[in-house]
């Protein structure tokens, strides 16, 4: 391991808006923190929206600067990634915003029934042949379903073809609400985009670009995004999609095959 990393980790030690759980605080048990984020950590009650799969946490500073009413938690399991964010958001005082390195897989141990108002997954792993490990599957919906509010709704910005429309289908397949679509969100304007978002998270949807966004737009590979809510009785059910088909376009694809 690089010194860079090294240090970044100890100084990740350092930060207060940093949550970093071992597996014994996760693994089939309940965090300290669940159901006690908005009194114990952020100290208000203002509504907390998570970003699955955060990395740098781009999004999640920006969101949080222009929204100053609601509280964000960007989530990945990278120490080194969070960092980024994690110094920012110390450095600049920001008190809406926090990060909480874990892995999405223990996300119910950590937030409780209706504590989260909603979800933003910003360019996820594909997860190509896995549905088990996509953020949008049956078993991480019920997950999230675990802990939304009523209404609660995902926001999904996406390179891939592939995951846009697996989780287009399993939200037409399951009779979810869908609330916006879009498969090329740059050459679709902002006032005819039918969204539940408001002005300052339309402005973030277009105007912040994460360092993957911006490497697969200087390839040509348009970005998508699609919100859905997951209001739903009894378990969800997988889709019945041309998973073959979106495979064979997907660029993801195309990377695991050529490595």
């Amino acid at each position: 391991m690089g010194h860079g990393k090294l240090r970044k980790f100890a100084e990740n030690e350092t930060f207060a808006c940093l949550v970093q759980p071992s597996t014994q605080e996760v693994l089939g048990v309940d965090h300290p923190l669940k159901g006690h984020w908005a009194s114990d950590f952020f100290h208000n009650d203002k509504p907390i929206v998570l970003e699955l799969g955060c990395g740098k946490g781009e999004y999640t500073i920006d969101l949080a600067k222009r929204n100053p009413s609601i509280n964000y938690i960007g989530v990945d399991i990278k120490g080194a990634r969070l960092w980024k964010g994690a110094k920012q958001a110390t450095l600049e005082q920001m008190g809406n915003v926090g990060f909480l390195r874990t892995r999405i897989e223990f996300i119910a141990s950590l937030f409780a029934p209706g504590e989260i108002a909603g979800i933003w997954i910003t360019f996820a792993d594909p997860q190509i042949g896995r549905e088990n490990k996509r953020l949008t599957s049956p078993r991480f919906l019920d997950r999230y379903r675990g802990f939304l509010k009523a209404g609660g709704v995902i926001n999904l910005k996406t390179d891939s073809r592939y995951l846009h429309e697996y989780s287009r289908a399993i939200a037409e397949c399951n009779s979810l609400d869908i609330l916006a679509v879009t498969t090329d969100l740059y050459n679709t304007a902002a006032d005819t985009l039918q969204t539940h978002l408001s002005e300052e998270e339309v402005k973030s949807l277009y105007e912040v670009q994460t360092f993957y966004e911006r490497h697969f737009l200087a390839q040509g590979y348009p970005i998508t995004y699609l919100s859905f809510k997951i209001d739903h009785e009894g378990p969800y059910q997988s889709p019945d999609w041309d998973e073959e088909a979106w495979k064979d376009e997907d660029h993801h694809a195309f990377v695991v095959k050529i490595q």
